[in-house]
């Protein structure tokens, strides 16, 4: 049986967890659907055309590096020593790291490519004559990308959605390294397990790890449910 209290302490990392992927992923929405519309575009020019090559294999890094490294490189950056960190302290503003608000941004970079690849292919597969013709009749760009290229890349925003989200949820080399384990603030369900298991909690271990299980498995069936409907649709 599984102390009372400890219950309580692992609740805690569950919905610090669910916090960070949800802010994740609307920041995701917000910031990084421009992106990907922009990416997709024709380019004007040779010059664009290289820029936009090397912004997506920077926006790849994620996939190939290790979250350690990202995570000790956004330690650096955050730092109060040095980088953004040493900027924020000069205007007697919070250091990031170890803070919720620093748990958020390295998220958002670990996850951007995660949710930018499949925005940025529904995107690609919107068929140029639409686009061509909502150009014609609507001479506002952000006009065009809110009534004709968003509902029209739908499926790929909610497919990049589920993924970031439940990529966010078992993270745990980067936010170790910007977070570190302040109960309530930035400790997370998977440095919470990891705990556990250093403490040869295997119980508790085996219960969250289970609760993680079930959670994966709802959000594969959902995002396969989305590429069903996707594939159906074209």
């Amino acid at each position: 049986m599984i102390d009372p209290s400890l219950m309580s302490d692992m609740l805690s990392p569950f919905l610090v967890s669910l916090k960070l992927a949800t802010v994740t992923t609307i920041c995701l929405l917000l910031f990084a659907t421009p992106v990907a519309y922009w990416l997709a575009k024709p380019s004007r020019g040779p010059i664009i055309a290289r820029i936009k090559v090397i912004l997506m294999g920077v926006i790849a890094m994620p996939l190939v590096l290790p979250p350690t490294v990202i995570g000790f490189y956004l330690l650096l950056l955050l730092s109060p020593s040095a980088g953004i960190g040493h900027y924020l302290l000069e205007h007697n503003i919070s250091p990031l790291i170890f803070t919720f608000e620093g748990l958020v941004i390295g998220s958002i970079i670990y996850s951007l490519p995660f949710y930018i690849q499949p925005v940025y292919a529904q995107f690609l597969r919107i068929p140029k004559s639409v686009m061509e013709m909502a150009q014609l009749l609507e001479p506002s760009r952000l006009r065009r990308l809110m009534t004709v290229a968003l509902p029209q890349a739908k499926v790929g925003i909610i497919l990049g959605s589920l993924i970031s989200f439940a990529h966010t949820i078992g993270e745990f080399g980067v936010v170790l390294m910007i977070g570190g384990s302040i109960a309530g603030e930035t400790k997370v369900v998977s440095i919470a397990i990891y705990e556990q298991v250093e403490a040869l909690n295997y119980d508790a271990a085996h219960m969250m790890s289970g609760v993680l299980i079930i959670m994966g498995m709802v959000m594969v069936a959902l995002i396969a449910s989305v590429s069903r409907i996707n594939q159906r649709g074209r």
